[in-house]
């Protein structure tokens, strides 16, 4: 079964440009799992501009089900996490100034780098994945920084999926099938939505999760979220229903 983690990072922003705890960042967490999510992804930032690293000692515990941080290994996110100690830590190469990640880690250039990182979260008993773009060689080498997964870049994919849908999820097919035979798990996350996810699943059937948040809970300002929620639990099925 693919899991589908919801990253809240856009509840934080709502919350954040009033002040205050409207809406209750804890409360929507609780509320997507009961709804369905199989997991609570968050990525706080150096600025804290969305989720503040007080969030995130805030959810620890509270968490029922898998909870997924993402971020730059700087100092001081690798003292949050070895503290938090959460299910799996994520990997993203994103400067101080990046307003969304953008791109993967070179894991060539960055391979000693990361291979520090990832046998400090291991030793700590945090799973590990590192983000990388739908690039054989890219993956290979997170292979090599010894991560127990990796996660697709997917924005090319959904960028060019209303143009070709076909053309658009191969180099991820490849880049998974390449990853499977490396023995390492497959993730993926970034712009994918209710348009666009089933049919990478359709492809990559052995996938272990997407994280999503961006397009999930933009959706649910219309649908709601218990509705959006179990929206992208179907296109993780065998199944053609959505909502």
């Amino acid at each position: 079964m693919t899991k589908l983690s919801v990253n809240i990072n856009k509840i934080a922003t709502l919350r954040n440009s009033r002040g205050g705890n409207v809406p209750d960042l804890l409360k929507v967490a609780r509320d997507c799992e009961t709804f369905g999510a199989d997991g609570i992804t968050v990525h706080p930032r150096p600025d804290e501009r969305h989720i503040r690293y007080k969030d995130v000692f805030d959810l620890q515990g509270r968490i029922r089900t898998e909870f997924n941080i993402e971020g730059y290994p700087s100092t001081k996110f690798m003292d949050l996490v070895t503290t938090i100690k959460p299910t799996q830590v994520t990997l993203v190469p994103d400067g101080p100034d990046a307003i969304t990640s953008n791109a993967g880690w070179d894991t060539v250039k960055n391979l000693d780098f990361l291979r520090d990182i990832i046998d400090k979260l291991t030793s700590a008993g945090i799973r590990t994945s590192i983000f990388v773009d739908a690039d054989i060689k890219m993956v290979e080498y997170a292979a090599k920084a010894g991560t127990d997964r990796i996660e697709l870049y997917t924005e090319p994919y959904a960028l060019n999926y209303p143009k070709n849908k076909e053309a658009a999820v191969a180099p991820f097919v490849e880049a998974a099938k390449a990853a499977k035979k490396l023995g390492l798990g497959v993730n993926a996350g970034h712009d994918l939505s209710l348009e666009n996810l089933h049919f990478l699943y359709k492809n990559i059937p052995w996938l272990d999760e997407v994280s999503i948040g961006h397009a999930l809970i933009s959706e649910a300002l219309y649908i709601g979220l218990e509705k959006t929620i179990i929206g992208y639990k179907n296109c993780l099925k065998n199944t053609e229903e959505i909502l």
